[in-house]
């Protein structure tokens, strides 16, 4: 593979203002333009580690949310979903009449001239996006990436390389993956979530085939031969004729898999995979715990190889992964109790994590403080997360984080405690985080794990649960 030299900056991106710099897609994309030379600002609503480290790259992070803080020179302005049209930045914007770009169409234009490889998927994205960012790196081969997380290893959400792959994201909640048209693009699973957005899997199938028609001509889709989904949308998309060259790869457990996995064996908090690519036994190290993870790897594996990346070299280099913050992340050890923080908010995710940390729980038990994420995903799927959580040998479920979301006439996390409760689980609803803190310190014993779950700020438990063990 070749270095590819820093594509130039379009000059509607030269001074760009970001609002709601701080979240992570967002603050990825104006890393990498600051990078390229871009002089960029942006506000976000309060301060954070992330705000502290873009100024570190030049970037001027504004707290809050006001008029002034769009500078006159501003070029263009960028937004995410989440972004109101009542926001006084975006009204000055729009009254200036300034571009205004969704973070889709930024990050799309960073990886014009590379070679795009792009991950989607319900469940999974960010860890396979940073296994790629890794293991590419790892053999020196310095990719561009922009996940929805923060490595472990290099302590970053974005990198700009050297290199000529560009791994990122793809997210197709709010059908932003539609912008793309990578080289390679990786589909883990296919189902409904985002309900605010998708009224039926009906909907989602048609946002994915949209997704891989966007794959460059002679490009390739690498998919799971084992999700229902995810075999649906294959069947569809080899029932639909198409103007351009796609090569297919799936993968997975299933027999008719074209890179087929033939045994998982789990080590604790890792697992050895076994796979057969292209005629060629290969087996590598994943230093996650859980199936869905090994999965996740050897997806990653599988569209390496479609980039021309020696098979062979890149499972040895995934064995280089070591996490990525929020998923399946040990917080620390104290008093023989172990805390580990998970984002998984969908059913499906809870089930693959809770599984996963049963597996390296040993004789201990696995302990587990939810916090719900969205009052439309509680309202749709409130029985399965609660049927999840009867998984775990004893639960806290916290109050509904509503993110962007507004309140919904009784939805509450009762919905997920009355189904575990149906289910034979051990739960109990609690009104606080400090309730939270206290219940799950009161029921943990040495050698127990205790699991911070869900996408809100449930993460910031851990070290809190963790210095209450101690005293």
């Amino acid at each position: 593979m070749t270095a590819a030299a820093t594509p130039s900056l379009p000059s509607a991106m030269e001074r760009p203002h970001f609002i709601g710099i701080g979240g992570a897609g967002m603050s990825g994309i104006a890393k990498i333009l600051a990078v390229r030379g871009a002089r960029v600002a942006g506000s976000d609503a309060r301060e954070s580690a992330t705000a502290d480290a873009l100024r570190g790259f030049g970037v001027t992070v504004h707290v809050g949310h006001a008029t002034a803080h769009l500078a006159p020179d501003a070029t263009t302005v960028v937004v995410s979903s989440a972004i109101r049209e009542d926001n006084p930045e975006l009204v000055e914007a729009n009254r200036r009449g300034l571009p205004v770009l969704h973070r889709a169409d930024a990050l799309a234009a960073l990886m014009a001239g590379l070679r795009p490889l792009a991950v989607a998927g319900t469940h999974g994205k960010t860890t396979t996006t940073s296994m790629l960012a890794v293991s590419l790196a790892d053999l020196g081969l310095d990719p561009s990436y922009a996940i929805g997380g923060d490595l472990e290893g290099p302590g970053s959400n974005a990198h700009q390389g050297t290199g000529e792959i560009f791994v990122a994201e793809a997210d197709e909640s709010d059908r932003s993956f539609h912008k793309y048209a990578p080289e390679v693009a990786i589909v883990l699973n296919v189902e409904l979530d985002h309900h605010a957005n998708y009224g039926s899997m009906e909907e989602i199938y048609t946002s994915f085939e949209t997704f891989v028609e966007r794959v460059a001509d002679g490009g390739t889709l690498v998919v799971s031969a084992d999700h229902d989904g995810a075999r649906e949308l294959v069947r569809r998309l080899r029932a639909t004729p198409r103007d351009r060259a796609l090569t297919i790869r799936t993968y997975g457990v299933a027999e008719d898999a074209d890179v087929r996995v033939l045994k998982i064996t789990p080590k604790g908090l890792t697992s050895e995979v076994a796979v057969v690519l292209d005629g060629e036994k290969l087996t590598f190290d994943v230093s996650v715990p859980g199936n869905h993870y090994a999965l996740n790897a050897v997806a990653a594996l599988t569209a390496g190889a479609a980039l021309g990346v020696p098979a062979a070299e890149l499972g040895r280099a995934l064995g280089s992964y070591t996490g990525v913050k929020r998923r399946l992340q040990l917080k620390g050890l104290t008093d023989g109790v172990q805390v580990i923080d998970s984002y998984a908010h969908h059913p499906t995710e809870m089930t693959a994590d809770l599984e996963a940390i049963r597996g390296g729980a040993e004789n201990g038990r696995v302990l587990v403080v939810f916090q719900p994420h969205l009052f439309s995903r509680t309202q749709e799927l409130g029985k399965e997360m609660g049927e999840a959580l009867s998984l775990a040998d004893g639960s806290v479920v916290l109050p509904i984080y509503p993110a962007r979301e507004d309140p919904v006439p009784g939805v509450t996390s009762a919905l997920i405690t009355d189904a575990a409760q149906a289910a034979g689980a051990a739960v109990r609803a609690v009104g606080t985080p400090d309730e939270a803190v206290e219940a799950v310190v009161g029921m943990a014993e040495p050698g127990d794990l205790v699991l911070t779950m869900g996408a809100g700020d449930v993460t910031e438990l851990g070290p809190r649960i963790l210095a209450r063990l101690a005293e």
